[in-house]
């Protein structure tokens, strides 16, 4: 497994699906810049900490599984599944308790042994009927 398919893979299993604080300082380079699915961008360690923490709250059991991923040079794209239960507001909804599964994809670019950005993309259709959100117009 090259370097950046491992940070990829612990960004997932350690950052997110453990919470795990100390992973995020290893992983993700100072001046990391996050856009996630939820239309946020966020710079730096804290401003992904706080992204990750409000899926937290509405998603207390958020899980990130990677089924695939390419690595290219300094470059990663990772197609996703995520899952667990909508307990907080999420989308504008309250929590429901419902089960959400959806995929989404992610892409990334390292540098010096850390990520140093990434950009998802999840389902978000699929997600809003799962919570009853109002679909867009």
């Amino acid at each position: 497994m090259s370097q950046l398919a491992g940070l990829v893979h612990r960004f997932y299993t350690d950052a997110w699906n453990a919470w795990d604080d100390g992973a995020v300082d290893e992983l993700l380079a100072a001046d990391f810049v996050f856009r996630g699915s939820l239309g946020d961008e966020v710079r730096g360690r804290d401003g992904w900490r706080a992204y990750r923490d409000k899926v937290r709250a509405a998603v207390p059991d958020f899980h990130n599984e990677v089924t695939d991923l390419v690595v290219a040079g300094d470059r990663a794209a990772a197609r996703l599944a995520y899952t667990g239960h909508h307990q907080g507001e999420l989308l504008g909804v309250p929590g429901t308790g419902r089960r959400i599964a959806y995929s989404g994809a992610a892409f990334f670019t390292a540098r010096d042994g850390l990520l140093t950005e990434a950009w998802v993309l999840g389902d978000l259709d699929t997600l809003r009927r799962q919570v009853g959100a109002p679909q867009p117009e």
